[in-house]
């Protein structure tokens, strides 16, 4: 006797069908999220010359030593209310400019660049477009760019109270 076979369901009443469906829409999903996430938030692209930047460390470094054998250091203020920043330098050099720049640690388009105008014995004055926040790191030398004779460095998280302390150091 032949055993009676019940009716099969059609497609869209199975199981199986629909997990393999949600698998895929899934997949496209989150495809398309980190697509968007990844325009949104574009860190820019690998340098064509990295090569050649990663051994300009040497001239990082020989920038600091000449700061170091100048006797160089540096302390800076920024008030919160205003936005002057004031630079007192220490040391033998004291040029009529110094170049300040605010290095963010994770995005390069939130760099900024202040010029310091020497106001008297050692003090350098600056005023800000806008109040800084987080973590950014400080360098100040006498010129823009890297052709500058000697760097001083720090660290600070903003809004800060109080002076930080720009050394020779890395």
């Amino acid at each position: 006797m032949p055993i009676a076979s019940s009716p099969t369901p059609p497609w869209y009443k199975q199981f199986w069908p629909w997990f393999i469906i949600a698998l895929l829409a899934s997949s496209v999903t989150f495809s398309l999220v980190y697509l968007v996430a990844s325009i949104r938030y574009f860190d820019g692209t690998v340098t064509q010359d990295y090569y050649q930047r990663g051994l300009a460390i040497n001239e990082q470094l020989a920038k600091q030593e000449n700061a170091s054998q100048l006797g160089l250091a540096a302390q800076l203020r920024v008030d919160t209310l205003t936005g002057d920043v004031i630079v007192d330098l220490e040391g033998q050099r004291r040029p009529e400019q110094l170049h300040l720049a605010w290095i963010f640690p994770t995005e390069h388009g939130r760099d900024r660049h202040l010029t310091l105008q020497h106001v008297q014995q050692g003090r350098y004055i600056g005023t800000l477009d806008a109040p800084l926040h987080h973590r950014w790191y400080l360098h100040l030398q006498p010129t823009p760019g890297d052709d500058a004779a000697w760097r001083l460095t720090g660290e600070a998280r903003f809004p800060h109270e109080g002076s930080i302390a720009l050394t020779p150091g890395l």
